[in-house]
Order: C-alpha cells, then sequence, then structure tokens
C-alpha cells in the first residue's frame, strides 16, 4: 500500500466516526537550500520536515514528540504558514491555504495562533501587559479602546493573573507568568487552533503542571484544538489525546495516547519510553540505549532515515523506505516489522 493510500486511510476511518477535522496536512515537505561557492549556489537541501500526512481533529490535542532537529516546530511553523512549504498542501476546515496570499492568509490566521517555548523573547518587552493583549484586537478587529481593555482584563485574570497586572512589563514576571500572557494574547482573536510550540519546556516542574492545566481548562471553556509540540514524554502524555513520533523529518508512529504508550511499536517510540524516568519499579521498562547521533536531514539515511541507529534493522531498512501500517484503533506505524511485506 502506497504511503498516499495509507494516508487517504487514515483521514476515511477518522472522517466515519466524527467527521471533525480541523486541520489536515497532505505530504507536506519544508526543504531548506544550502548555499556554498562564491556564487553562492543551492548545493542541497536540509530536509526539515519530509513528506508528512496528518489530521487534527476539532477539540482534541495532538502531541508531537521526537528528538530535537527531527522537525517539530517546524512542521507547526509551516502549517501557520510562518514558514513555506517546499511541496504539499494545508487544509483549514477543508480550505487550501497552503498558497493563499498575505491578504487572504490574514482572515485564516485570526484562528490559527501559536505560543511560542520563550516568552521572553516572542514578548516585546517594551510593551505593558495590557498592550500586548490588546495589540492583535487592535490591528485586526474595529473594537473601541475601551471595549479592548475589557477584554484584555477579562483574558488576563482567565490565565491567572490580576487586573492590575496590566499596566506591568514583562521583565517584572516570572517565566510562568510570562508564559501565561503569551496564552492571553495567544486567546485575543478567540481562535479555534492554538500550536503550542514547547511552552512549558523552560518552566520549573511545578510550573509545567500550573500551566498545563491551565491550557487544558481553557481548552474547555474555549473550544480550543492544540497541537502540543514537546520533547518531554510524560508532558505530552498528561495533555495529548493522540500522539504522533517524529524522527529526522518523518512520523515513525501516530496513535492514541493509551496505545502508543501501553504499547509502542516503533522502535524509536519504544527507545523513547524507556528513557522516562519511572517509580512504578515492578513495571519499569527496560532501558533501551540507541548508538550514534541524529544523522544529518541535509544528507538522511537511505530507505528507513532511523536505520542507522535502530537495534532491529535489516538488509531491506537501507534500500526501502517504510511507509506507515494500519494495526488497528487508529494505531499506525512506519516499520518494516510491521508491513507484513516479502522481502
Amino acid at each position: 500500500m502506497s504511503q498516499q493510500q495509507v494516508y487517504k486511510q487514515i483521514t476515511e476511518n477518522r472522517e466515519e466516526t466524527d467527521n471533525n477535522v480541523l486541520v489536515q496536512v497532505d505530504h507536506m515537505k519544508k526543504y531548506f537550500p544550502i548555499k556554498g561557492g562564491i556564487l553562492k549556489r543551492t548545493v542541497g537541501h536540509v530536509k526539515a520536515v519530509d513528506d508528512v500526512s496528518l489530521t487534527i481533529h476539532k477539540g482534541e490535542t495532538l502531541g508531537v514528540v521526537g528528538e530535537s532537529g527531527s522537525g517539530k516546530s517546524t512542521l507547526g511553523r509551516v502549517i501557520l504558514r510562518l514558514l513555506e512549504p517546499t511541496e504539499g498542501k494545508i487544509l483549514f476546515e477543508d480550505n487550501d491555504i497552503s498558497h493563499l496570499g498575505n491578504r487572504k492568509l490574514r482572515d485564516y490566521r485570526k484562528n490559527m495562533q501559536i505560543v511560542f517555548q520563550d516568552p521572553y523573547a516572542s514578548l516585546n518587552s517594551k510593551m505593558s501587559v495590557g498592550e500586548l493583549v490588546e495589540e492583535p484586537l487592535l490591528v485586526n478587529t474595529s473594537m473601541s479602546k475601551s471595549e479592548r481593555k475589557e477584554k484584555a482584563v477579562d483574558l488576563i485574570e482567565k490565565v491567572g493573573l490580576r487586573a492590575s497586572d496590566r499596566t506591568k512589563y514583562p521583565h517584572e514576571f516570572s517565566g510562568g507568568q510570562r508564559q501565561r500572557i503569551s496564552i492571553a494574547r495567544a486567546l485575543a482573536l478567540n481562535p479555534k487552533f492554538i500550536i503550542c510550540d514547547e511552552p512549558v519546556s523552560a518552566l520549573d516542574v511545578s510550573i509545567q503542571a500550573q500551566v498545563l492545566n491551565l491550557m487544558a481548562d481553557l481548552q474547555d471553556e474555549f473550544d480550543l484544538t492544540y497541537l502540543f509540540i514537546a520533547h518531554d514524554l510524560s508532558v505530552v502524555k498528561h495533555i495529548s489525546d493522540r500522539v504522533a513520533v517524529m524522527y529526522l523529518g518523518r512520523i515513525a508512529e501516530i496513535a492514541p495516547k493509551k496505545s502508543l504508550y501501553d504499547n509502542p511499536l516503533h522502535p524509536y517510540t519504544q527507545a523513547l519510553l524507556s528513557s522516562v524516568p519511572s517509580t512504578d519499579v515492578k513495571n519499569r521498562r527496560e532501558k533501551i540505549k540507541l548508538s550514534g547521533d541524529l544523522p544529518s536531514p541535509a544528507n538522511p539515511p537511505s530507505g528507513c532515515v532511523f536505520r542507522t541507529r535502530c537495534p532491529r534493522a535489516h538488509d531491506r531498512c537501507s534500500v526501502e523506505r517504510p511507509e506507515l501500517t494500519n494495526m488497528g484503533d487508529g494505531h499506525y506505524v512506519a516499520c518494516h516489522l510491521y508491513d507484513n511485506t516479502d522481502t
């Protein structure tokens, strides 16, 4: 079965159950050119995202995990069109936004927001909290000054800050509080979809839990859909409904949270989960040590990109790229161990 056929099957199977696809990514690629020589000609490409297809459903949280350099953040930015896709389609509510001009894309961007990893870098230090939250309203709506102020105060309080914090500046807050400001700003235009790009990775563990619980409460209150990018699998387990595991720009495995954590199939997923600390001594996973480093996305291995570090790789892995195989109940894995094809 081809990758396109598998992707069509994934989409059709899900639509049969709820028909609530909000975002659809179809064979997405994002290559960055490598320039060399005196004339700065293109001598190669960094394949940050290499043929990724997935769907995100209304009201769910899709977690995306993987090592640094796996393409998680690039995927999120391409979906929002902060980066232009090299190939593929992005559909938002069945509308293709892959090649929309800035004017038409502006209307869609009201419904798609992002919370960045570093709130201090993403917030203008010269603007007060009130100005930061009101800015999207000033640019995109015809609300009066008093209406913008009222809306901003309401959002500031909803994310757990005080109305009096409106006049303060980002440097006066802790990291967790600054991230709350970023979340309030992202909510200003009542979006349907928010990409969370490692929003708690820079926070203390106790603060992480508070921010994650806040995001879950806001998801229920505002009927939000999240794409939650992280490298911490315990964080993703806490907040996600489904989880996609990325490796070197490709999806290795995607499944409902319980299925993936209870029964990981891909050797890379198994290795990731084995590295998560556990207090359950009886059911603790045996640690799987991966050899070598993550290969360069400018020169990925042939066939299966994970084969150079995989403890179960065989000859076929070096010549043939594995396609996503349906293992039932929404669990898909891209590994030759499961595709039932003769070698």
